[in-house]
């Protein structure tokens, strides 16, 4: 994991044709894949509306600054206090915007549902009292984010798995925790469909968890903090 006393900023940049911008990734799947659980309509307007804004915004922020665009966004979020303090506000919005998304489109997909096995399921049992109990702490991190926001099941640094929530588009990354599952609760992620019933929205995504990249994604985590598998 990456220690924030090593930040290096790249110094202003007078051609602009250097910078490498942040860029909108694409989905794995085609809009309408996860119906009938998140409906095509929600999920094109979603990514390349919503999701766009976050990746300009950033993108315009850096720039407006003189910086270079040259680490990953997760990085980014890690480091905010290190960056000049008139984009904190920017990056944190923007940058946690698109780090949020990048990995909400991953840990969905239209094979997804069930539930975790492996090494993940087994630490879900022993640190959260089994996958019932995860769920059931993840619904009520998701119902209870009073507004816009978002439910995750994070790493810690100390290896350990936490069901949180965060307002706006806070990131774990900002509190040196990892993500490795991200529900986003913005009435923009759902409202088209659901409407106000966030609940039903809450159990639909459920149905299109895909528990194999989210293992995935531990597993890094975990190497990445020294703990890798005997």
């Amino acid at each position: 994991m990456v220690n924030g006393n090593d930040y290096h900023l790249s110094l202003p940049n007078a051609n602009a044709g250097d910078r490498m911008p942040y860029v909108l990734p694409a989905l794995s799947y085609a809009y309408d894949a996860l119906e009938p659980h998140i409906d095509a309509r929600t999920m094109e307007i979603h990514h390349t509306r919503h999701h766009q804004t976050y990746v300009n915004g950033l993108n315009a922020a850096l720039e407006g600054a003189g910086l270079d665009s040259e680490e990953p966004v997760e990085q980014l979020l890690r480091r905010i206090p290190a960056l000049p303090p008139v984009i904190h506000g920017a990056v944190r919005n923007h940058g946690g915007g698109h780090a949020n998304h990048s990995l909400f489109w991953t840990v969905m997909s239209p094979s997804g549902g069930g539930r975790p096995d492996g090494r993940l399921a087994a630490d879900i049992q022993a640190q959260l009292g089994g996958h019932d109990a995860f769920q059931a702490a993840f619904t009520q991190a998701a119902l209870g984010r009073f507004g816009s926001g978002w439910a995750w099941l994070t790493v810690t640094p100390a290896g350990r798995l936490r069901v949180d929530s965060s307002a706006n588009q806070d990131s774990p990354l900002m509190e040196g925790n990892t993500p490795i599952l991200g529900l986003d609760v913005w009435e923009h992620a759902y409202y088209l469909q659901y409407q106000n019933r966030r609940p039903e929205y809450i159990e639909a995504f459920y149905r299109v968890v895909d528990w194999a990249e989210v293992a995935r994604r531990y597993e890094i985590a975990l190497a990445e903090l020294g703990r890798e598998a005997a």
